[in-house]
């Protein structure tokens, strides 16, 4: 999955943004809150990382090309660092669950606004 798919995967999620942050990531945001980065440049480039629920980070971390994501691993995220070992359709769910597990962490008011936007966005 690269970055045009990450992009059209997220866009219609509500609340989302994203932007080049540290020179080298494209940062995916619910409320100016992380749940995936994608790099864009360097070694690691493809690298994609997000939250994972905590009950399933060493379910995965024991998975061949997922690792613990540098700086993040203690708030439970991983990094796919061998991308083509799986589908893009099974990364899309992992960063969907990411989403969702940063958008419930807002605040209830900040989830509201969230809802709200979106049922206006719908019926326009």
């Amino acid at each position: 999955m690269n970055e045009m798919e990450l992009k059209a995967l997220s866009r219609d999620w509500p609340g989302v943004a994203s932007a080049v942050k540290w020179d080298d990531d494209l940062v995916f945001t619910v409320s100016g809150k992380m749940f995936a980065v994608y790099c864009l440049h360097g070694p690691h480039r493809g690298r994609i990382s997000f939250k994972v629920d905590a009950e399933r980070f060493l379910e995965l971390t024991d998975q061949p090309g997922i690792v613990p994501a540098a700086y993040m691993a203690r708030a439970f995220w991983v990094s796919i660092a061998e991308p083509d070992r799986f589908a893009r359709a099974k990364i899309g769910e992992f960063v969907q669950r990411s989403y969702a597990l940063v958008r419930a962490g807002l605040s209830k008011r900040q989830q509201a606004a969230l809802n709200a936007a979106h049922a206006d966005a719908v019926k326009q």
